[in-house]
């Protein structure tokens, strides 16, 4: 079968737009409380127990209904989206500023740090609001832009760690996720407002994470580093099964970044702020040969052919061997961009090799999603019958894994469609 067809294309295209919408109709409108959302059970389809909201949730939620705008999804992507925009500026949002961690249906605070990684996700929804054109969200965009400028942006151009109700930094911790959000929410943003700056910070903050100090680790990316952002490879040795800071390397992250970094590819030659010096790395890196190197080095040391191992050493050698539904949606989605980036790159023999790995990836999602529909967080440990376990609430992953890999899948489709 010839895939580089219009027609073939435009298949592909659709059936990610249908993957996509599929996703949020699972949500919509169980998903929905009187304020906010509450994550479904992937089994039984019901919502977790207890009212807490938890600002990534709400974030990812507002961010998974606007792109189902985006892709001409029902009307009511975009009323979901508008609703859950309402709950993070009425209760997330805390009178001195910044953004609380966890909420009550009510608003009533149940965790007040304000969360690097969670304030990366309000630029995200803020920024998809933007793209789909809901009134009001540039304001919040722009505030938000300004707020992690003075909050959370440290001396390198990077984001800090998290901070108490007052500021004050909690530890002196510096993370490679963070900021790999961050990155993501920079490109959603100039994907909606067009500013460059936008696209200067994503490609700074890649440049520093994806080149400048993974030169230190053969190319991988590791997790931790201190204030000073040093590597620091004890951090968390101890919890190999941390929820957000695991030791060791994550090839999840690393097909996150090689999606992240196939869009800077895209992008590459558009206009920039003129804040990019000579000696960046972001200037002079070939953002497709890092991102198909990041990829490779998430298959060739993760996959296992029923998901990702979770983390592993330095060797390739497992630390924890359960498989999270995540990095594999991540994997679809970077292998959807790559494959149009190399086609984009007149490489036909990588773009087939990317779609491969897309079918691949693809055919294994059945072995996280659940009777309800919704994915599971994770497997255990290794075999494709191991137990499936869902998340704890308040839970974080509203499929907003799964959404953003079939959004990537769509738009890389309909970028490799020919000018008419």
């Amino acid at each position: 079968m010839n895939e580089t067809t219009p027609e073939a294309i435009q298949t592909r295209a659709q059936s990610h737009r249908a993957r996509l919408l599929s996703v949020l109709r699972v949500q919509y409108p169980d998903a929905l409380a009187d304020r906010g959302y509450r994550l479904l059970h992937p089994t039984t389809g019901d919502p977790y127990a207890g009212d807490r909201r938890h600002l990534v949730a709400t974030c990812r939620s507002v961010a998974n209904f606007a792109v189902g705008a985006l892709a001409d999804g029902p009307d009511w992507c975009l009323a979901a989206a508008e609703h859950g925009l309402r709950f993070l500026r009425e209760a997330h949002r805390a009178d001195g500023g910044g953004y609380r961690l966890v909420v009550d249906a009510d608003g009533e605070p149940v965790d007040r740090t304000r969360s690097a990684y969670g304030h990366a996700f309000v630029l995200l929804a803020y920024a998809r609001a933007v793209d789909a054109g809901i009134d009001g969200a540039e304001r919040g965009l722009d505030a938000t832009r300004a707020l992690i400028d003075d909050r959370f942006r440290d001396d390198r151009g990077l984001l800090r760690s998290d901070c108490d109700a007052d500021w004050t930094e909690r530890e002196p911790y510096r993370g490679q996720n963070a900021n790999m959000h961050a990155c993501e929410a920079f490109l959603a943003a100039y994907e909606a407002t067009g500013d460059a700056a936008y696209l200067d910070r994503a490609r700074h903050v890649a440049g520093a994470i994806t080149v400048e100090l993974a030169a230190e680790t053969d190319g991988l990316l590791w997790e931790h580093y201190t204030a000073d952002w040093e590597h620091d490879f004890a951090y968390n040795a101890d919890e190999p099964r941390h929820r957000f800071r695991p030791p060791g390397y994550q090839p999840g992250h690393h097909a996150e970044w090689a999606k992240l970094l196939a869009l800077l590819d895209r992008y590459e030659g558009e206009e920039d702020n003129g804040t990019t010096s000579g000696d960046d790395p972001a200037a002079t890196t070939d953002w497709y040969v890092r991102a198909r190197e990041l990829f490779d080095a998430a298959v060739d040391r993760g996959w296992a052919e029923n998901g990702f191992v979770y983390t592993h050493a330095a060797d390739g050698s497992p630390i924890v061997s359960d498989r999270y539904g995540w990095a594999l949606a991540e994997a679809i989605g970077a292998s959807a961009a790559l494959a149009e980036r190399a086609a984009a790159h007149g490489d036909a023999d990588e773009a087939d090799r990317f779609r491969d790995w897309h079918r691949r990836f693809l055919v294994r999602t059945d072995l996280f999603r659940g009777p309800a529909g919704v994915w599971y967080e994770k497997r255990l440990p290794a075999d494709a019958d191991g137990d499936r376990v869902a998340q704890d609430p308040p839970g974080v992953e509203p499929d907003y894994h799964p959404a953003g890999a079939f959004f990537e899948g769509w738009r890389s489709a309909r970028a490799e469609l020919p000018d008419e």
